[in-house]
């Protein structure tokens, strides 16, 4: 059956072939969508990489709708169902829940690295739901539960592919399907990885084990992960799989914002420069704001990006200070950062739930008030599927000048948090903002610093990839000074998208 070619420019049409042809070669035709049972090898590792706006994501989007034409399974992170010899699947995936969340508001069905190495195990009860919702299995008959909450489920599922989702609908608890979290033994068929830039050699490892294909997509503009020499895992491949994207496309080039971040590739720019074009941006678009103060309503539920801790921990201070947050507890409304979590093994489940929900390290929270047990905190997972959760907490908030973190309060062991207020550019990687506040002063120490990543100066991969988070406007503040609150913090903007019930219990851990 054929089908009309999507628009792509000459170097997308040029990648769109060669990745049809490496599928070609692990039995899948897009050619008359056509399919081969899956193989023991597939077409191993190739990559698309370009700068913001080369159309990596268009990409991305028209061989995942090719491939789902062709009868490919798309997997997510919360049900596989029934396993065929002749099935083929794709899984789509993203190093953070604020990228994978980017991509599902574009109707890619993405979901986090973490939840394909750990799957769910299905009460036997809810399988022969999730299983009737993926068009495996006869619409079931569960006692418990009404014809009409049922349809919930079904009408939720066709909107959104999420089965915890559509059976929060029909009124279950994941504490009610969910029995336990196994790590993936058998291995997948293709992968898509966007935001691969972020992958440390350890990702990379544990993904080829699962893909015998796989995809990346990445910005070899950005920053390289932590203790990776400045080298992203994409670099060492071979011309042949690695396709450039070099063209930027006219809704790219329409966009002021790209426009200064394409600008940080002339090598002889220089920072006081850059910084003239930033001005001159700002005076003839106001999708960029040359700003003399961080405004601080934006910073609750966009942070900051800033360059030095030092910078990150002040610029925090000040915004509980004009808050007025006490000392001894949070308000609801403030945002965090999951710094990990600190469970013995012992409690090796109650760590896959968690993280499985989205409190994985570097993940976007709101803090929305006290849990119902000591310790315990309901929180917003910014950009995950289902994003309310409870959970035992431990929360620092670092002060200046001082070594240790002060802690408003604490669990004995949970998510651990830090305050979300600022964030590094290291951290900001793999995420969005509407709305986006570049502390300037912290680039310009970079800048005279004099120091070079992968042969290139720190400062401008610094700006660049804090630029480019920005989807809409572009805050280029250039003075250490913070405007006052024209509201209190809130939370009902969270709780009104988001009604579904917890679904952790707040046990002893």
């Amino acid at each position: 059956m054929s089908h009309s070619a999507p628009i792509l420019s000459d170097d997308q049409a040029q990648a769109f072939d060669a990745v049809t042809q490496a599928l070609l070669q692990a039995g899948i035709d897009l050619a008359d969508d056509s399919l081969t049972p899956p193989r023991d090898s597939g077409a191993g590792v190739l990559a698309v990489v370009g700068k913001a706006g080369s159309g990596k994501t268009l990409l991305l989007a028209e061989l995942h709708a090719a491939l789902v034409r062709a009868g490919v399974d798309v997997v997510s992170g919360d049900y596989e169902g029934r396993k065929r010899r002749d099935r083929r699947t794709l899984a789509i995936l993203a190093p953070t829940n604020k990228a994978a969340s980017v991509l599902r508001l574009r109707g890619v069905p993405a979901t986090t690295i973490h939840r394909i190495l750990y799957t769910p195990v299905y009460d036997p009860e809810y399988e022969r739901i999730a299983d009737w919702l993926a068009g495996q299995g006869e619409r079931p008959v569960i006692e418990g539960l009404t014809e009409i909450a049922l349809d919930r489920a079904f009408a939720f599922y066709e909107g959104n592919k999420s089965i915890p989702g559509a059976l929060a609908a029909a009124g279950l608890r994941g504490s009610d399907f969910i029995t336990g979290w196994k790590r993936r033994e058998d291995p997948l068929d293709i992968g898509f990885v966007d935001e691969a830039s972020m992958l440390d050699d350890r990702q990379f490892a544990d993904l080829k084990e699962i893909f015998p294909t796989l995809l990346l997509f990445g910005d070899p503009a950005q920053l390289a992960p932590v203790n990776q020499s400045g080298a992203m895992v994409f670099d060492a491949l071979p011309a042949g799989r690695k396709l450039v994207l070099n063209r930027i496309h006219r809704q790219a080039q329409d966009n002021p914002i790209l426009d200064l971040a394409h600008a940080l590739g002339d090598p002889a720019l220089e920072f006081q420069d850059f910084e003239a074009m930033v001005q001159d941006k700002a005076r003839r678009d106001d999708r960029v704001v040359w700003g003399e103060r961080v405004e601080v309503d934006l910073m609750a539920r966009s942070p900051v990006l800033v360059w030095r801790n030092v910078t990150r921990i002040r610029l925090i201070n000040a915004f509980r200070a004009v808050h007025g947050a006490p000392e001894t507890e949070l308000l609801p409304g403030e945002p965090l950062i999951c710094d990990g979590i600190e469970l013995p093994l012992k409690h090796r489940k109650k760590r896959l739930d968690l993280e499985a929900r989205g409190l994985i390290k570097g993940a976007q929270v709101v803090y929305l008030g006290p849990g119902k047990s000591p310790g315990f905190s309901r929180l917003h997972v910014i950009g995950a599927e289902d994003p309310q959760v409870s959970a035992a907490s431990i929360i620092k908030i670092e002060k200046p000048d001082e070594e240790e973190p002060f802690i408003p309060f604490a669990a004995r062991m949970g998510a651990t948090f830090l305050h979300g207020a600022a964030v590094t550019i290291h951290k900001a990687q793999g995420s969005q903002w509407d709305n986006v506040q570049v502390f300037a002063p912290d680039i310009f120490v970079a800048a005279r610093m004099g120091r070079t990543e992968a042969g290139q100066p720190l400062w401008k991969r610094l700006a660049y990839v804090a630029i480019t988070r920005a989807q809409d406007r572009l805050f280029w503040v250039v003075r250490n000074r913070l405007s006052k609150p024209t509201h209190p913090l809130r939370v009902d903007d969270l709780t009104a998208i988001a009604p579904a019930p917890l679904t952790l219990k707040e046990e002893e851990t």
